[in-house]
């Protein structure tokens, strides 16, 4: 991914309430069970920052977020770096009431260029993931809850 790429934005159908799909983007009890499952910590607060290992194909990729803006039930903001390698992203939930069926829209904005010879870094690879975690994961993960 690339400042010259410009920022990927989804927006996805999500069959919630506002307050369920809050809790399921910021409470640490409800992030492991569909987000990254060895997240330790996480707070919905400006300045929080939390780290945790993932390793695939042999990489190591240590994320470092960093809550930069929070507004309750409508939108967080963190972002997102690697320990091992260059580049730095912002990460935007926002929740968006729509006539019959609540968004939310993802929204990844590149401020430094991240190794474009990692396929994890690909700008595929990243819409890729958000299909999964929200489109799959997310959505499963509230279904089952409701």
């Amino acid at each position: 991914m690339t400042r010259a790429e410009g920022p990927i934005m989804l927006e996805y159908p999500i069959n919630t309430s506002v307050d369920k799909l809050w809790s399921a983007l910021v409470d640490l009890e409800e992030m492991v069970q569909w987000y990254f499952d060895n997240i330790p910590d996480f707070k919905a607060e400006v300045g929080f920052q939390t780290q945790f290992l993932i390793a695939n194909e042999g990489r190591n990729f240590t994320h470092l977020w960093e809550v930069i803006r929070v507004v309750t039930k409508k939108e967080i903001s963190y972002s997102w770096q690697y320990a091992e390698y260059p580049g730095k992203s912002i990460l935007t939930f926002s929740l968006l009431p729509a006539q019959e069926q609540l968004k939310l829209k993802v929204m990844v904005e590149v401020l430094e260029d991240f190794p474009q010879d990692i396929p994890e870094f690909k700008r595929e690879s990243c819409v890729g993931g958000w299909n999964y975690f929200i489109g799959d994961s997310l959505t499963a993960y509230l279904s089952a809850s409701s």
